[in-house]
């Protein structure tokens, strides 16, 4: 774990749940694993925040605890997941995936659960009806089976699965703050329980409810009292269940794919890629190099019917397919019109391999990329090969060489004649060996840069949320490209805020115009310019999240594969 990516875990914990988590967070990612004394000793934090931290990172999956080197009879031991801490930067792109696949109802699901990181089925249903029915035309709802059915889709597609069951057995032992019982036993992985996809059945029956006014606060605390209770009666009591982020990921890599196969053939091309890889998406593991083996004849049925592909044309394709040299599809046999895989592994090098070669384009030039280009397709060249089959004049070659091979982007490799390895003597050859480059450009997604920097392709993340969460909170000046120096950006966007909420309340309740009017002119015509220049570099400050998201997971997702099928 570097010390980059630490910098970015904290950034996280701290913009989700706060300074307290981050500092119990942070101090787990540095010190590995801790006892909760410890943690509260060495981090100075009352014994109570610090429980409450380690229960909220708990809830959502990024904390974990077992018996320590004591044994069962020791003290319990925390230990924290970065990866999973992480996973939030691609939290707008699992709500953006659920609501594609699944609708707005699909889309609050996943996002119910993320926010909160485990519920049972009836709350969360309910909860979605809820919301749902609120921003419906008056006299209209949603009823709980509509929001059941696309749960299940969830579930059927693993998209969401259940918690694993925590197994404790003996009586809980409160005088000892750190003992646990006399047998407590890690969740296991959710895949090893049997029922990890079965839906229960919930005794839930009715619609959503709207919200109440604000002043019926009182009856809404009762409201939500009175649904604890009943939660206990829909029959799924202790069934809790997450966001597979695995199974996002999936389909993330495999969105990335067909997206290529388009952009490198065409469209149809592309449907074809799509249909085998969602014939093969349950089935097929995780780490695996190659999807199952699907006929001709299974693809043909399976193809949508909007496409009207006959028969000679998709073998044609598969041809085309198969015999392209990035070598998306391979043949495996002759038997049902031939048998025919996708190589995720193969793909993915290519993916990786196309975002090394347009970082090295936007950094240094066309000619750069263009040496490099080369390198990684002859794989070994002297430096004269190098000039000669790039066609660049022998002294900008060189001058490119050295610069690539200073930011490690390009190694020189010697090959001796003579064990004395005299220069004269001695072949030095160029090339790249893109897991290692990889890797390198993997960190520099993470880490600062001051003057060298991957402009438009990789921008620092850490950089990013750190100058988002300065955009929107309360200084003593604001930032130096406004051009209203005294107003505060975070006031700013609770007034405007405020106003919205008056503004909506005065249309539910059907007000004029002339008071619409008046309410919206509380906001002067710099604050109105301010506003607008603040919302537009927040929304870029996200945009650029997120393309860096893509980029780190893209070479992630190359680099597991690479490792795992060695």
């Amino acid at each position: 774990m570097t010390t980059q990516e630490v910098r970015l875990c904290g950034l996280l914990l701290q913009e989700h749940f706060g300074d307290v988590v981050e500092k119990v967070g942070t101090h787990l990612i540095r010190c590995g694993v801790l006892t909760l004394r410890a943690l509260a000793h060495e981090t100075k934090l009352a014994l109570d925040l610090v429980k409450k931290s380690l229960c909220v990172l708990m809830q959502h999956g990024m904390c974990t605890f077992g018996a320590g080197r004591r044994g069962p009879a020791g003290p319990v031991e925390y230990r924290i997941s970065c990866e999973r801490i992480l996973h939030m930067l691609r939290y707008p792109r699992y709500i953006y995936t659920a609501k594609s696949l699944y609708g707005d109802t699909g889309e609050l699901i996943v996002e119910e659960i993320l926010q909160r990181g485990q519920m049972t089925m009836s709350c969360t249903v309910k909860t979605v009806a809820d919301r749902l029915t609120h921003n419906m035309p008056e006299g209209q709802s949603m009823d709980y089976s509509e929001v059941v059915s696309s749960f299940s889709q969830l579930v059927e597609t693993h998209f969401l699965q259940r918690c694993p069951p925590v197994a404790s057995t003996g009586s809980s032992n409160t005088g000892a703050v750190d003992t646990p019982p006399p047998a407590v036993a890690q969740p296991s992985e959710p895949e090893s329980h049997p029922d990890c996809y079965r839906v229960p059945y919930i005794n839930l029956t009715g619609q959503g409810k709207r919200r109440r006014s604000s002043e019926d606060g009182e009856a809404d605390q009762r409201a939500a009292k009175k649904a604890k209770i009943d939660n206990s009666e829909c029959g799924d009591e202790g069934i809790f269940w997450q966001v597979n982020f695995e199974r996002f990921h999936l389909h993330f890599r495999d969105q990335a794919i067909i997206s290529a196969v388009s952009c490198k053939l065409d469209q149809t091309s592309g449907e074809i890629v799509r249909t085998m890889l969602r014939m093969s998406e349950v089935t097929t593991q995780a780490n695996a190099a190659f999807t199952q083996a699907l006929s001709a004849n299974e693809i043909f049925r399976a193809l949508p019917s909007n496409y009207n592909i006959a028969r000679p044309i998709l073998d044609q394709y598969l041809t085309l397919l198969v015999d392209d040299p990035m070598e998306f599809v391979g043949k495996t046999g002759d038997s049902g019109g031939g048998m025919y895989v996708v190589n995720l592994h193969r793909a993915l090098a290519n993916l990786a391999r196309a975002t090394l070669e347009s970082v090295v384009q936007e950094r240094f030039g066309s000619r750069s990329a263009r040496i490099f280009r080369l390198l990684l397709r002859k794989r070994h060249l002297e430096q004269k090969q190098v000039e000669d089959f790039a066609m660049i004049p022998a002294k900008e070659a060189k001058d490119m060489l050295y610069t690539l091979l200073s930011e490690n982007l390009v190694q020189l490799q010697e090959i001796p004649k003579t064990p004395d390895h005299a220069p004269s003597r001695t072949f030095y050859l160029y090339t790249v060996n893109q897991l290692p480059t990889a890797r390198l450009l993997l960190q520099h997604c993470y880490k600062c840069f001051d003057i060298y920097l991957f402009v438009d392709t990789i921008q620092t993340i850490g950089n990013l949320i750190e100058r988002r969460l300065y955009e929107t909170k309360e200084n003593k000046q604001v930032p130096p490209f406004s051009t209203i120096q005294n107003i505060s950006s975070k006031r700013l966007l609770e007034k405007s805020q405020r106003i919205e909420a008056i503004l909506a309340s005065l249309q539910a309740t059907g007000a004029e115009t002339a008071q619409l009017t008046e309410v919206e002119e509380m906001i002067t015509a710099p604050e109105r310019q301010q506003l607008e220049s603040l919302r537009h570099h927040i929304n870029k400050l996200d945009s650029s999240e997120n393309q860096v998201d893509e980029t780190i997971f893209l070479l992630e997702s190359y680099i597991n594969s690479t490792e795992a099928s060695r």
